[in-house]
């Protein structure tokens, strides 16, 4: 009898203290676009950069964000979210995180993956205000630009490439720990 390779993942993760319950778990991706050191922009000309490039606030890091439907979101509406996919029968959370990035990219040769370890985890659960969310496990695994200044990225409505001030701005909610968490 041959077992499915869900049911030889899930008893691993129960032993390394994932939740194995029926409760999703899903890898999100802070993707990041590392300072450029160059001579400092006029004002003026920060004012006239698009949110859409990665050439604004070249002496800052810049995170994707992506407008669209995002696991949890209430009302099945879209939101801005990273990267992100559900945690299925990938051998790995990375490998599910590696996923999410790639089926926004399409390739994943100029990006860099930090690390197999996630650099945070979130517990979410309903609130009194949103009733219609279900509750989730969210591990982020931090990736990197890597040698190129264009993306061509996909499945989303839209999408934009902000500072860390802009990130928190975006999730008021989540605002702390994403502080904590985001190097900058």
């Amino acid at each position: 009898m041959q077992r499915s390779l869900s049911s030889l993942i899930r008893p691993h993760l129960a032993r390394r203290g994932f939740s194995t319950s029926s409760e999703k778990i899903v890898a999100s991706v802070p993707f990041e676009r590392l300072p450029v050191v160059i001579p400092i922009i006029d004002p003026v000309v920060y004012a006239f950069q698009e949110f859409l490039s990665l050439q604004r606030a070249l002496d800052r890091r810049l995170y994707l964000l992506l407008f669209g439907n995002s696991y949890g979101a209430p009302s099945g509406k879209p939101v801005w979210h990273f990267p992100e996919k559900n945690y299925e029968s990938e051998e790995t959370l990375r490998k599910c995180a590696e996923s999410a990035l790639k089926s926004v990219l399409g390739d994943l040769s100029h990006t860099y993956f930090v690390g197999n370890a996630p650099m945070g985890h979130m517990v979410i659960q309903p609130t009194d205000k949103v009733r219609d969310v279900p509750s989730y496990e969210q591990f982020f695994f931090k990736s990197q630009v890597i040698a190129t200044n264009k993306f061509q990225i996909g499945k989303c409505e839209d999408f934009v490439w902000v500072t860390k001030d802009e990130v928190l701005e975006y999730f008021p909610e989540q605002a702390q720990f994403l502080h904590k968490m985001i190097i900058g």
